[in-house]
């Protein structure tokens, strides 16, 4: 009952093993050049700013505030 006599019932690919532990270490590995230094600063700087400077261009542009109770149709 306690386990660890049982034989495994699936057989596992030591490819997807391999895979598994390179993944869960994958800190010891990592290496700052400039195809890792290039994507890093995109989503660090690029794709922020592009959005900040969207929402700064956008703020008060648009109002999505649905219809209430007591409101008029024509003022939608």
């Amino acid at each position: 009952m306690a386990g660890g006599h049982h034989r495994e019932v699936l057989h596992q690919d030591p490819a997807l093993i391999k895979y598994a532990q390179l993944n869960a270490n994958r800190y010891k590995y990592f290496r700052w050049n400039a195809r890792t230094a290039k994507i890093s600063f995109i989503y660090a700087i690029v794709i922020p700013g592009a959005l900040m400077t969207l929402a700064f261009k956008t703020e008060g542009k648009y109002n999505f505030r649905g219809k209430r109770r007591g409101d008029i149709l024509e003022d939608f």
